[in-house]
């Protein structure tokens, strides 16, 4: 292995030193990924680390920076150099909270069995068996608090013995648990469900902990969808984001405040659904990311409090980039990270009086200087019922349009997912094009960002309206003379995977290659074995056994991609995860078996190990170029 680094690195400075070159999966391997940390006390430095792929180590390596938020010299330093204001200290410095894995129930056979302790057998009598990647072994996130100062002391409970989670999983952190302005209270995020009612809910709610009185207080009870994301004003006014349907996980989600027991909406009049929010500094406004048009950007809205106005959005930022998170407000400047599909997280400012951004980091400046980059242009297409519809049309480096060019269909995951600017190191669009490719990808029904209503109009509609959107975007764009009609490809991802295979079996000779990657290819046993069963109940309509639901009994026939595997006739790669318990292993198995035997030109790439994504670095590296070597032999 250290052989074969060797030579990359080789080849990799020789290119540099002659010139330009294209993103190659060795490179996008080699982008360096920033996250950041905080702010110090004075909120004046900010920390940030940055981790580089290591393919040898099948690992990252992880170095430690800070710089000015106004910009300048960028410092490395040692991890416990790091002094970002630690959130979870009480505000009167009394207390920390934390969050541990506590074994409460006995599911494991060894747990039940005290005498058969090399048993591996699970046993179970209700539903929430598994989750994400993970299996449900009997333990459960808590938050604790302890003195500040003594490392050693026992933290308390605030949940004792509850098999319930906090942080929520699989995607839960810090953010689910804040302090009172007084540090009298603890403030976090839980779904107090069991089982078959886990399961099918959404309905997390927002819990206040007393620390003298050990009580605790559900305070979003009347609200049935989902409540997270806490958050105290410099005024003590506290925000969070909600969800108002239970089992509609990407319902409009709103900002809403509580002041003197009064509930307030500041966005429900807004036709948009927050990402994120970061009250101002004096808690009169509140900054947040939203979708827009194929993107995500900066709006603010204002908190009016006891005036009786109402609230009003406004959109601050604009341009071909993704706003993917708000750090701080500094001044007149807020502190935020940027994508686009060219480029990878930095930090950025934003100057809140002129609404101009100043980038204050450049970490992968070298590698994206010794490139040539993809245009992104920005496309609108009229969809077969009459609406405009945006897609992003990714061309090759160096373009020329005289010339003919593969072109691929790129259909998002989610289904709710945006399709922005965002940059990712799988379905990575500079990467795609470097290759050589033009890459078609639509803004289709139900994504966020083009309004609530084009928001929801895929749940229940997986196989109608959309796959019309997937068509007129690539027939739109195959009119184009540097689109080579003899060489379309489909492909794509979860939701983008059951695209993939439900268009196999509809595309009437459109496209010559297909790769699915954990995909949906059976609507019923879908339902069957995924483990977030409020999904299914909402994008499907229901169980497939009710024979009584119309709406329900179309998704588990005529929008299932195996009632038209017959239809099958073009190659097709399959990838599946074997942890992934989203999109569980026989749906990717099906599909593959079903290809086999109807002799169709196909190939399984199976990650044993790997979940609903590709998370380590030389399996990464495996999907790249089999991806790639797929299509230059099918396209």
């Amino acid at each position: 292995m250290k052989k074969i680094i060797l030579i990359l690195s080789v080849m990799l400075s020789s290119n540099l030193m002659v010139g330009q070159q294209t993103m190659t999966p060795e490179l996008l391997w080699q982008v360096k990924r920033l996250s950041v940390m905080g702010l110090d006390q004075n909120g004046s430095t900010i920390f940030f680390k940055v981790k580089t792929p290591n393919i040898e180590e099948n690992d990252f390596d992880t170095k430690y920076f800070k710089m000015p938020v106004s910009g300048g010299t960028i410092v490395e330093i040692n991890e416990d150099a790091v002094n970002a204001k630690d959130k979870n200290i009480s505000p009167d410095g009394t207390y920390k909270l934390f969050d541990e894995e506590v074994q409460i129930e006995a599911i494991e056979g060894k747990d039940v069995y005290k005498n058969l302790e090399e048993s591996n057998a699970y046993i179970f009598s209700d539903l929430d068996i598994r989750h994400w990647d993970k299996w449900q072994d009997g333990s459960y996130n808590h938050v604790f608090y302890k003195p500040t100062g003594n490392e050693n002391a026992t933290g308390t409970d605030i949940m004792p013995k509850q098999p319930y989670h906090t942080p929520q999983r699989p995607f839960g952190g810090d953010e689910d648990y804040i302090w009172s302005p007084d540090s009298k209270d603890i403030y976090y995020v839980s779904k107090k469900l069991k089982g078959k009612e886990y399961a099918t809910s959404t309905n997390t709610d927002i819990y206040k902990y007393n620390l003298a009185s050990k009580t605790t207080e559900n305070i979003t009870k009347d609200n049935k969808g989902y409540d997270t994301n806490p958050a105290f004003s410099s005024k003590g006014t506290l925000a969070w984001l909600q969800m108002k349907t239970d089992g509609y996980e990407s319902d409009k989600n709103d900002i809403v405040v509580l002041e003197n027991e009064i509930k307030q909406n500041l966005t429900g009049q807004w036709d948009g659904t927050v990402r994120s929010f970061l009250w101002n500094n004096d808690g009169t406004e509140v900054y947040f990311t939203a979708a827009v048009d194929g993107t995500i950007q900066l709006f603010k809205v204002n908190y009016p409090g006891k005036k009786r106005i109402a609230p009003v959005v406004k959109q601050l930022s604009k341009g071909q980039f993704d706003v993917t998170s708000i750090i701080a407000q500094k001044d007149n400047t807020l502190l935020v990270t940027r994508t686009d599909m060219n480029h990878a997280a930095e930090i950025f400012s934003f100057d809140l009086k002129d609404n101009t951004f100043k980038q204050l980091t450049n970490i992968n400046l070298d590698l994206y200087n010794s490139i040539d980059l993809p245009k992104v242009e920005k496309r609108m297409v009229t969809t077969t019922d009459g609406k405009e519809m945006l897609v992003w049309v990714i061309l090759p480096p160096n373009f020329d349009a005289s010339k003919k060019y593969p072109t691929l269909l790129y259909a998002q995951g989610g289904p709710q997912a945006p399709l922005s600017q965002f940059y990712s190191y799988r379905w990575n669009f500079q990467l795609m094009a470097s290759q050589g490719y033009i890459v078609v990808a639509p803004n289709r029904r139900g994504m966020p960002g083009h309004g609530v209503e084009w928001n929801e109009a895929i749940s229940k509609d997986w196989g109608g309206q959309v796959m019309d959107d997937y068509l007129s975007a690539i027939d739109e764009i195959a009119k184009e003379p540097y689109v080579d009609n003899d060489r379309l490809g489909a492909v794509g991802a979860s939701y983008g995977g059951y695209s993939v295979f439900y268009l196999a079996g509809i595309h009437n000779n459109r496209f010559k290659s297909f790769i699915a990657h954990d995909g949906v290819f059976d609507t019923r046993s879908m339902y069957g074995t995924t483990e977030e069963l409020f999904f299914v109940n909402h994008d499907f309509g229901g169980p497939y056994w009710d024979k009584n639901n119309a709406t329900t009994q179309k998704v588990y026939n005529e929008f299932n991609p195996i009632t038209k595997v017959s239809n099958w006739d073009t190659p097709i790669l399959i990838i599946q995860g074997g942890k992934d318990y989203r999109v569980p292993i026989e749906q990717g198995l099906s599909a593959y078996q079903a290809a086999q035997l109807l002799g169709i030109k196909s190939k399984l790439l199976y990650f044993p190990e790997e979940n609903h994504w590709i998370l380590t670095p030389q399996n990464a590296l495996v999907w790249q170029n089999e991806f790639f070597k797929w299509l230059e032999e099918t396209l």
